[in-house]
């Protein structure tokens, strides 16, 4: 007698994955099945403003930040340590997530913080050798 797999038993599966695990399977099923779990682009009232006024207007409201690490460098020991530091990930964590820039991916440390958090993480993190961008 085959036992019916459940929702919960699903969900209770992925809250047991590590970050990279659940990265990988996102992956996988993406490419088994051809579809995509990045959010769609939306197209609207930004779309048709004037490019450099709705550029400059976009500037003057941002006021959340995320901090994207886009390369280790040499120390990478080092940048795993700031990412615990800073996120508060396990040691597991932060190590899949350095060693995914370090294959090529680019990821969030931090996502929607003020400008002046971001500049401090920014210069943490390349104080320990990395490369980051502030989107």
């Amino acid at each position: 007698m085959a036992t019916e797999i459940t929702k919960e038993d699903v969900i209770g599966y992925l809250e047991k994955l590590t970050i990279v695990e659940l990265n990988e399977l996102i992956k996988e099923l993406e490419e088994r099945w051809g579809v995509s779990a990045s959010a769609p682009v939306m197209v609207g009232a930004a779309a048709a403003a004037p490019g450099a006024a709705a550029a400059a207007e976009a500037e003057e409201e941002k006021t959340e930040f995320d901090v994207i690490l886009t390369a280790v460098g040499d120390k990478k020991l080092q940048v795993i340590k700031e990412v615990r530091a800073l996120t508060g990930l396990g040691l597991k964590e932060a190590k899949g997530l350095v060693d995914a820039v370090a294959g090529g991916e680019t990821k969030p440390v931090k996502e929607k913080v003020s400008k002046e958090e971001a500049e401090q993480i920014k210069e943490k993190l390349v104080a320990a050798g990395a490369t980051v961008e502030i989107k």
